[in-house]
């Protein structure tokens, strides 16, 4: 069946008192409705071809569309092991509190000049931190702004854009 005639039912299907919320049809470009759902803020958004029949399994028929923000984190340390990606640790700029990674996907002039920095300003673990042996950590006193998905309490699909000393 068509994915109207799907949704036609389902809406049948689902009484107002339910527990499953029943997501309404947007219509209009979908450029122009992702503009809208980022500028709400909300996560994303996921869409689907009005004409695709249900089959089970993977499908290009749906698209989902993440939303990014930026925000400003205090390195704890940078995690390197040779052949894997390099991963900076971050926390909460106020409690120094680990809130996740993220990839250093700058460009190697600045992943150089990260190093740099890590090495010149080496420090101890934080306090309550698993062991990572492949962590350089770092005193307190290095942002960076990091890009991430917008709607997670913690750093998912997150990369280092920029860093700086807080002085």
């Amino acid at each position: 069946m068509p994915c109207d005639d799907r949704r036609e039912i389902l809406a049948g299907l689902i009484g107002p008192d339910s527990r499953i919320q029943f997501s309404e049809t947007m219509p209009g470009e979908a450029y122009a409705i992702y503009h809208l759902i980022d500028a709400a803020g909300l996560e994303g958004m996921v869409s689907k071809r009005r004409d695709s029949k249900y089959r089970s399994g993977p499908t290009t028929n749906w698209l989902k569309i993440k939303s990014f923000t930026e925000s400003e984190f205090e390195l704890l340390g940078v995690e390197r092991e040779r052949g894997k990606p390099v991963f900076a640790l971050m926390a909460d700029p106020g409690t120094r509190k680990y809130v996740g990674s993220a990839f250093v996907s700058v460009n190697r002039e600045m992943r150089e000049r990260l190093w740099q920095r890590v090495q010149e300003h080496a420090g101890p673990p934080p306090k309550d931190m698993p062991k990572r042996p492949a962590t350089q950590w770092v005193k307190p006193g290095i942002k960076a702004r990091v890009k991430h998905l917008r709607g997670e309490e913690d750093l998912r699909h997150a990369s280092l854009q920029d860093f700086w000393d807080e002085s």
